[in-house]
């Protein structure tokens, strides 16, 4: 089954074809990064008017790098919320035209459960994970761990109280004078750097749920560098604090694990699963509790992209096959948990 996934849900105009869930054919994103990089933030209005403007072109570009036409495409799949609306709207308006058009069933995923998907893209039936697992989903505009014991079944056991972790890496990289999005160049800063250099507090880890907090970190390295006599290295400081967060993250990944004793698989989903210091750390404890780690196989399978919008719709049809293709509506704030059957 070939699923087209269209994805729009913030700044990327995004269009794939995947088969079966795993196998990818095409994979085109359009992305409106560079012109909001001197603003250090997306502009909603401006991002949905480029959307408009990539959209076609972006199809059509999918169609060719998979060698179809329409009439090869089985289902179209795209980001209904969470999100920017005015950049959604570009995506499902669209999507309805196309299966309206084309006579294909439409199926209306939920962003997180995209990415939740990803680690799929690029495996076989016989390298498939293997349920029960569970996802720290971590990006710009969500932090969250899930346990789930299939696609469609799970729970939401621990999400953020304040800032996302992609955003706390933003927030962190200007703080340093360094561009945006900041995890990227936070991390490439951080390769020169001592992670020992500078401590910080190790957020929650006495709470007993799994709950993550980013205020306390950035509110210290806001102090750090108030009190911090020039001159200084800021790749040491970059290090230190990319390492105060992906401490933080894994820490509350260890308290799920327990929790949840028979989980077979960690994955790590996100803008920030990309990050090398993160694997390192969460591959320490999964080989400390003998499970599986798993992350996107491309670093472009973390970011927002419609090849995992493509999968996680191709396994909605598999596990609710009578009510995926029903009426949606696209929603700026969409919960997943609503989605998901306990």
């Amino acid at each position: 089954m070939h699923i087209l996934g269209i994805e729009t849900s913030c700044d990327e105009t995004a269009v794939a074809i995947v088969k079966d869930g795993t196998e990818v054919y095409a994979n085109s994103i359009s992305s409106s990064v560079l012109q909001f990089e001197k603003l250090a933030g997306v502009i909603p209005e401006e991002a949905a008017r480029l959307q408009l403007e990539y959209m076609i072109p972006v199809i059509q570009d999918a169609l060719k790098a998979a060698g179809m036409q329409p009439a090869d495409i089985d289902a179209i799949a795209v980001t209904r919320g969470p999100g920017l609306l005015g950049s959604l709207l570009v995506g499902t308006t669209t999507a309805r035209m196309l299966a309206a058009i084309w006579q294909k069933p439409l199926i209306g995923v939920h962003h997180t459960l995209g990415h939740l998907s990803s680690t799929w893209l690029g495996t076989g039936p016989a390298n498939a994970p293997v349920f029960p697992v569970l996802t720290l989903s971590a990006s710009g505009g969500h932090t969250d761990i899930w346990y789930r014991t299939s696609h469609m079944h799970g729970s939401l056991i621990g999400r953020t109280r304040d800032d996302a972790a992609g955003e706390a890496f933003d927030k962190g990289a200007s703080m340093l004078g360094l561009p945006y999005p900041g995890g990227p160049h936070i991390a490439r800063m951080a390769a020169e750097g001592n992670e020992k250099a500078y401590p910080f507090p190790l957020p929650l880890h006495g709470d007993s749920s799994c709950d993550f907090s980013f205020s306390g970190l950035k509110t210290s390295l806001k102090y750090l560098l108030r009190d911090l006599p020039e001159p200084f290295a800021v790749s040491d400081i970059a290090a230190s604090y990319e390492h105060a967060l992906c401490r933080h993250l894994v820490d509350r990944l260890r308290k799920a694990v327990e929790l949840h004793p028979d989980t077979r698989e960690v994955h790590l989903v996100g803008g920030v699963s990309a990050n090398n210091h993160l694997r390192l750390l969460t591959s320490s404890l999964c080989h400390e509790y003998a499970v599986t780690l798993r992350y996107p196989l491309l670093n472009m399978y973390c970011t927002d992209n419609a090849a995992m919008i493509a999968s996680a719709g191709y396994f909605q049809l598999m596990e609710e096959p009578e009510t995926v293709t029903a009426n949606f509506e696209t929603e700026a704030s969409l919960s997943l948990q609503k989605t998901l059957a306990e």
